[in-house]
């Protein structure tokens, strides 16, 4: 029997402190989050950066929390209760990390008798610390639990045609009623060092520019910088937006290492300095919004530019559990079941 496991990123239990330090510990402790040995990675995580972060980090979330929880953790809720009402397979929602667990999701789909499980990241670009940590995850799982339990991953989905036609959709309604001077495309930044190790080639990433532009399917197929541009000229095409009146950056860098520039952050302070004082930001990194969208680039953002002297901001919502993007996801399952035996 066929089912579906819907993974997003996850979330505290509540913005009480005990509760984000428990989450930050499992997400921060994730070997693909920070990709150093196990006992440097144990005395920054939970000798310095849990000692520090969570209350601040607490208060971020109460920033955003709505009444009914978490807004991933609801929006998520009522994107799977929706593609639950347009197919007839079992379909469990799980997170990478927090109480809502992979391990759940599985076990659940087990006791309904699924043996073949199409799992769906929902994460638009592959990166290590994202797309790659939830399909090892739930690989594990799979081994230690249900061995008898076949896996097809979706894979990261920046290049198929209807998840970019939806997207440019969602973002012309907003962008419709709107009069702004620029578009900024702000993603989740990385380090650098993991665009390196994810090469498959271990020979094309350069972070240059020019390696992202050159065609090399394989090693494009997991690096994370081709597949933000990518998506980015793949809506600024759809939508005819000039060369000059968008443009791409990196958020939410971490640690003191090199990320993925440019950063958000400075792009935000340099814009009205260029008299682009009328901003709209979508974050294309993400199809449900979270703490990174909501606290970071709609609120603090909106702060940051405004200081810097801009005139009006606007965050352009994700996709979420829009009907349009329901029936998007509702399709890839579709095909699925047809074609899996």
């Amino acid at each position: 029997m066929k089912g579906v496991l819907v993974i997003n990123l996850g979330s505290p239990d509540s913005c009480e402190v005990k509760d984000v330090k428990k989450y930050l510990g499992e997400f921060l402790m994730d070997e693909r989050v920070i990709d150093m040995a196990y006992w440097k990675r144990f005395l920054l995580v939970k000798g310095i950066i849990l000692n520090t972060r969570p209350k601040k980090s607490a208060e971020a979330y109460k920033k955003i929390w709505w009444k009914e929880g978490s807004p991933l953790v609801v929006l998520s809720e009522r994107f799977t209760e929706k593609l639950k009402s347009k197919n007839d397979l079992p379909i469990e929602l799980a997170m990478r990390y927090g109480s809502m667990s992979i391990e759940k999701g599985l076990a659940n789909l087990a006791e309904k008798g699924c043996n073949q499980i199409f799992v769906l990241p929902m994460y638009p670009q592959y990166a290590m610390s994202s797309y790659e940590t939830v399909v090892e995850r739930v690989k594990e799982v799979q081994q230690a639990n249900h061995k008898g339990m076949g896996l097809d991953f979706l894979p990261a989905f920046y290049n198929k045609e209807t998840y970019l036609d939806t997207l440019a959709n969602h973002m012309k309604t907003q962008l419709e009623i709107l009069d702004y001077d620029h578009l900024l495309f702000s993603y989740h930044g990385i380090p650098e060092r993991h665009i390196y190790k994810t090469d498959p080639t271990k020979s094309h990433c350069k972070i240059d520019g020019s390696c992202c532009l050159a065609n090399n399917e394989e090693a494009h197929s997991k690096c994370y910088r081709h597949q933000c541009y990518s998506v980015t000229y793949a809506i600024a095409d759809r939508l005819n937006i000039p060369k000059d009146k968008y443009s791409v950056s990196f958020q939410s860098r971490l640690l003191k290492d090199p990320w993925l520039k440019p950063y958000t952050d400075f792009e935000l302070e340099k814009f009205p300095k260029e008299n682009k004082k009328k901003l709209a930001v979508v974050a294309p990194a993400f199809v449900t919004d979270c703490l990174e969208t909501l606290e970071e680039i709609a609120m603090e953002g909106k702060e940051e530019f405004m200081e810097a002297g801009g005139t009006d901001y606007t965050y352009i919502k994700c996709l979420n559990d829009s009907e349009a993007w329901v029936d998007t996801v509702s399709g890839w399952i579709d095909h699925w079941a047809k074609t899996v035996s």
